[in-house]
């Protein structure tokens, strides 16, 4: 690709890393929002229901798997085709762990067991 052809797809590149970190960003909230305003419904109705929070928790920790993992493919994009020198790279690659580190300790706590674990195995331990 010559020179200015790939400038000119910088600012859409951009346009495009930005749009999937807002996307993330409101996938976030739009899920803390509605698993927050759900779980003080279903308390007000059934104050005492003993699964309740645990739902809380699970629908949380979903909405922010889902939004690392958008998260980290607006990284990929912004990284790899606007700035892919070797320093950009590592630190992609460190943020890359860290959400991915994050990412099973929201499975850990959401599921209650190891992703490498089947459903099977984690109940027979408890």
């Amino acid at each position: 690709m010559d020179e200015e052809a790939g400038s000119a797809l910088v600012p859409w590149i951009e346009g495009a890393a930005l749009a999937i970190e807002t996307l993330a960003v409101a996938i976030i909230v739009v899920i803390v929002t509605y698993a927050t305003a759900r779980y003080l419904i279903r308390m007000a109705a059934r104050p005492r229901a003993p699964d309740l929070y645990e739902e809380y928790r699970a629908r949380l920790g979903r909405g922010l798997l889902i939004g690392l993992e958008i998260l980290v493919a607006a990284d990929v994009v912004r990284t790899v085709a606007l700035q892919p020198s070797l320093v950009n790279i590592s630190v992609l690659g460190i943020l890359v762990l860290v959400r991915t580190f994050l990412s099973w300790s929201l499975v850990v706590e959401i599921e209650g067991r190891w992703p490498w674990q089947s459903r099977k195995e984690a109940t027979a331990e408890d």
